[in-house]
């Protein structure tokens, strides 16, 4: 475990120091969030809804947060193969599954906290969480979905070998998840032809679960969307710590 440990750190030391990074995941759901949000709180249906849009619109800012500081923290590989700290790292005394759930719960970790980072901002803007037990379930379910997302980032990075083309195949299959999980949208309201692809996006349920979390409500039962989005980051993780096993430097 001291090598999970030991990655895990430097992947925090590495994020608290780029404070660039830090504005820049979290710049974007925030504009979003106050920009979206306000600009059609008076145009979308309260009835609909339930609530104004711009609260309605914070679980799935949250996510979007979590989803993308994930998803992106995979460069990461890429960038220690390129300077040479992976290679030294494969040739220690120490198991690639121990570097790859490093590398996972390092990244998980920083998304998580840029989730709660953009959590605090929507206290102002009127979020209001109802008791610890629904805060602490969307932690839970921000940090399945950190765990996922990350280990899906690894897993595409693991088959990479320039940073572009990360980037490039990455935004390829998180935007369309994203657009999907009814982060901008209720999925009860969605056109009958489109349901079936949202409720087989996984970041679906991670966004219902995050909203049930912070609104106490959800179309989502959030037993299912627990189930669901911890057997798809089990299964990234496997599929993660394969593809990483297999990497060549």
């Amino acid at each position: 475990m001291d090598i999970v440990y030991t990655i895990w750190l430097r992947s925090m030391k590495r994020y608290i120091r780029s404070k660039s990074r830090i504005v820049g995941s979290i710049a974007m759901p925030l504009f979003l969030l106050v920009f979206l949000g306000f600009g059609l709180n008076s145009v979308v249906s309260t009835t609909t809804l339930g609530q104004q849009y711009v609260l309605f619109l914070v679980p799935g800012m949250v996510a979007m947060s979590v989803l993308f500081t994930s998803v992106f923290s995979g460069i990461q590989i890429i960038w220690d193969k390129q300077f040479g700290f992976l290679k030294e790292t494969l040739v220690a005394p120490v198991s690639r599954l121990e570097i790859m759930f490093g590398q996972t719960v390092g990244g998980a970790s920083t998304a998580v906290f840029q989730g709660i980072l953009l959590m605090v901002f929507a206290v102002f803007l009127g979020l209001r969480v109802t008791s610890p037990l629904h805060f602490l379930i969307a932690l839970g379910f921000m940090i399945l979905v950190g765990i996922a997302f990350t280990a899906f980032g690894i897993a595409i990075a693991s088959r990479m070998e320039d940073m572009t083309g990360f980037s490039l195949i990455s935004n390829f299959v998180v935007f369309p998840l994203f657009g999907l999980s009814g982060a901008l949208f209720p999925i009860n309201s969605i056109p009958a032809w489109l349901k079936p692809l949202t409720l087989i996006d996984p970041l679906t349920y991670g966004v219902e679960g995050i909203r049930y979390g912070l609104t106490g409500t959800s179309p989502i039962n959030p037993v299912i969307s627990a189930v669901v989005i911890a057997g798809f980051a089990v299964a990234m993780t496997i599929v993660g710590a394969w593809l990483f096993r297999k990497v060549t430097v």
